[in-house]
């Protein structure tokens, strides 16, 4: 019989009976003793302030307006504008390149010789209708003549005064007037026709006319507005081809900015909507309104440029959740004197700082105030309270409060560790 395992039961009743001897003596849960000294901590009293939402983002700088010259005829370039390169400013109204126009001018001078000869037939067509109608007229007087002549010839036949051969005679005249006075019948019958198809012909020579002096006006290209030269595709001498790009350049009156910005910050910065104003007013013309923005260089943040909002581009970016608002600069080359002040031109950086309409009667705390969604708050005789809140939103290291808070209360700004609601504490004030 093995009694090893059984010398082994008494040293282990001894360590239980140890153990429930130590846990029935050990001190309760630490209590807070009033009596303790009070932990001293930085406090602020808020109030409602009025605040207006702000929304820092970053673009890239685009022209307002470009302008694509495309080759509407074919031909060879016969002059350049010497500050025609790229780079280069170009006011409006300057003439930058020319194609040679002389077929243009040839088939202009051959349209306007058919009009003319188009002319001189409805003229000699005119001359030749009145002709016909004073040659009908005595026309018709013979065969009358005849006619008479006919029906006298033919009573003498009966009584037997002439012979019949001077009556078929003078049917013959008779009925060789009537052809006569047909046919001339006939041909101002058809004078109608041979206008209709003079005057379409007039009306296609017009045309070709036309065509040849818009072809002729296309042969020279000329700056729409103030630009910069951003690209060149058509060299001296170079044959360009209907639809071939040969010019690209910006707009220098204006320069515009996509901003991103995420849609909840665009909500803030508008603020709340009057009442009966849709969405799309709210989409269309309230940003105008409503935010202000300036922008700045990321190559040299002391610049500071005005800007204002002109609209939203497209559609709401749903993956990203932001909204593409369309900042523009007036002028971005006024005042440019490189390196020490760059013009803003497209692809350049910047960063672009927004503010909305303000905002009344808000409660704003520091972020460090804030515990996830709790506040620390000094209560009646300087006890800690530990409030629960709902935060708006954040900006400037302030936490906006929707709810939870109300204006005179003392929120603790230290950080308490551990932070235990009722425990004393000694407020220094400090200024928000």
């Amino acid at each position: 019989m093995r009694l090893a395992p059984l010398l082994a039961l008494p040293p282990i009743a001894l360590g239980i009976a140890a153990a429930v001897w130590m846990i029935a003596s050990a001190p309760g849960p630490a209590q807070i003793d009033e009596g303790a000294p009070a932990l001293p901590v930085r406090v602020m009293t808020i109030m409602a302030e009025d605040i207006r939402p702000m929304a820092t983002v970053w673009g890239n700088m685009r022209a307002a307006d470009t302008w694509v010259a495309v080759a509407e005829v074919q031909g060879e370039v016969i002059w350049r504008h010497p500050d025609l390169e790229p780079g280069r400013l170009i006011p409006a109204g300057t003439e930058v390149l020319r194609i040679d126009p002389a077929d243009y001018e040839l088939a202009l001078a051959q349209s306007q010789a058919d009009l003319a000869a188009l002319e001189a037939e409805r003229v000699q067509l005119a001359a030749e209708a009145d002709n016909t109608r004073r040659i009908l007229s005595l026309e018709q007087n013979r065969l009358a003549l005849a006619e008479t002549d006919l029906e006298r010839t033919r009573a003498l036949v009966a009584q037997g005064a002439v012979p019949q051969s001077r009556a078929d005679e003078a049917e013959r005249a008779t009925l060789l007037a009537r052809r006569t006075v047909a046919e001339l019948e006939n041909t101002l019958a058809l004078l109608p026709s041979r206008e209709a198809r003079i005057a379409a012909q007039v009306a296609r020579s017009e045309a070709a006319i036309d065509r040849a002096r818009r072809s002729l006006d296309r042969t020279t290209l000329t700056t729409p507005f103030d630009l910069r030269v951003t690209e060149v595709n058509a060299e001296l001498f170079q044959t360009v081809a209907p639809g071939q790009v040969v010019i690209r350049a910006d707009g220098i009156a204006a320069a515009e900015v996509v901003a991103h910005l995420p849609i909840d910050s665009f909500r803030q910065l508008l603020g709340d909507a009057p009442e009966g104003i849709t969405l799309a007013d709210m989409m269309r013309d309230m940003p105008a309104t409503r935010i202000a923005v300036t922008l700045s260089p990321l190559s040299d943040p002391r610049q500071i440029w005005s800007a204002r909002v002109v609209g939203i581009e497209g559609a709401l970016d749903a993956r990203a959740r932001t909204v593409p608002v369309v900042v523009r600069v007036d002028d971005p080359y006024e005042g440019a004197d490189p390196p020490r002040r760059l013009p803003l031109v497209p692809n350049m950086q910047v960063q672009l700082s927004f503010s909305g309409a303000s905002m009344t009667g808000l409660i704003a705390i520091p972020e460090a105030a804030l515990h996830g969604d709790m506040v620390r708050i000094l209560g009646p005789e300087d006890l800690l309270e530990l409030r629960p809140v709902t935060a708006a939103f954040a900006q400037d290291g302030r936490v906006v409060i929707a709810a939870g808070l109300s204006p005179g209360e003392r929120v603790v700004i230290d950080d308490i560790a551990p932070a235990i609601a009722g425990m004393a504490l000694t407020p220094v004030e400090v200024q928000p």
